[in-house]
């Protein structure tokens, strides 16, 4: 079968090669997938340069999470997952862009027919991590202003939907005309292009100078200083990553004085450390999906061999939505 694997670190583009491998085979409590699609994310991108703060051992195949047909078991898997469709992520090393990949069974959820296999292999990871973010981490209320930063990206167009989906009033920056329009569609009540002007000034006029209570952070650097600025009172500042580049330094005289929190969201530790969690979060995921209130944001289907030139899209922010390879 064939797999993208990294041999030395650097560019996408230029790192990924496409090889001939064995079939892998489930150890105890995985399962085999045959990868119907795969959906492009960042932390890709950062594993594919040595960025990420989990290095896996070369060769590795990055792909973060997949959607497919369970079709093999290792011991000690319920039987009943075989042939079913199901969202996974795949074992570390051994990612998504590949013709089949193992999974440990704590990460693997049934879907529904109603999910296609692209919305399905675009949903998890963004969804996941907006619906923590926002109701476990930040407590999110029906009426409070939400700023969701790179609002027309795979993990701000998710948390847009899940803001107003718990009746938050929210607010998107996005990067040009084109990305303004997607956060519109998506139902934002103000967008702000950060490349014509701050956005500080324009979210203080809209909260009649309150600021905004939770702040969907993705960006970090000079995005999270200036959000800074214009965070409520009790407000809080969700540190979801860092694609412009550069770790902020949170001054905690400010943090004090002005009597916000900054909340660190890291999804992947709650597979670890509750998983039973997730499993319940999927179920309501999953509802929401059925009744309309979120539906991934796809921009482009592409065939699994253009894998290195989208991620090198990904990493310079050319892209948005979600972009998913499929063979």
């Amino acid at each position: 079968m064939h797999a993208w694997r990294v041999h030395e670190l650097g560019e996408p583009e230029t790192v990924l090669r496409l090889d001939e491998v064995e079939v892998p085979v489930p150890g105890p409590n995985e399962v085999s997938v045959d990868v119907a699609a795969t959906s492009l994310n960042f932390p890709d991108v950062l594993m594919c340069r040595g960025e990420y703060q989990v290095k896996p051992p070369l060769p590795f195949t990055p792909g973060a999470e997949v959607a497919g047909t369970v079709v093999a078991l290792g011991d000690g898997v319920d039987g009943r997952l075989l042939g079913r469709r199901v969202i996974a992520i795949p074992k570390f090393g051994h990612g998504g862009f590949t013709e089949r990949t193992v999974a440990p069974v704590s990460t693997v959820f049934p879907i529904p027919d109603s999910l296609t296999d692209a919305s399905a292999a675009a949903l998890h990871v963004t969804y996941q991590t907006g619906h923590v973010a926002l109701h476990r981490r930040a407590n999110l209320q029906a009426g409070e202003a939400l700023l969701v930063h790179a609002g027309a990206g795979g993990v701000g167009s998710a948390a847009i939907q899940l803001g107003l989906a718990a009746g938050a009033r929210v607010i998107a920056t996005a990067g040009g005309p084109e990305k303004v329009r997607v956060c519109r569609d998506l139902g934002a009540e103000l967008v702000i292009d950060y490349r014509a002007g701050d956005f500080v000034d324009a979210v203080k006029e809209f909260t009649d100078g309150r600021g905004a209570d939770v702040i969907y952070d993705p960006v970090g650097g000079d995005t999270y200083d200036r959000s800074t600025k214009c965070i409520a009172f009790e407000g809080r500042i969700l540190i979801i990553g860092f694609t412009g580049g550069r770790f902020a330094d949170a001054r905690t005289n400010h943090v004090l004085i002005k009597n916000y929190s900054v909340v660190g969201v890291h999804w992947g530790m709650y597979n670890l450390r509750q998983p039973q969690f997730i499993h319940e979060t999927h179920a309501e995921l999953m509802r929401l999906h059925e009744t309309g209130a979120i539906a991934p944001l796809i921009s482009r289907e592409l065939p699994m061999t253009e894998v290195p030139g989208a991620l090198a899209s990904l990493a310079t922010r050319g892209t948005w939505g979600k972009l998913v390879a499929r063979w």
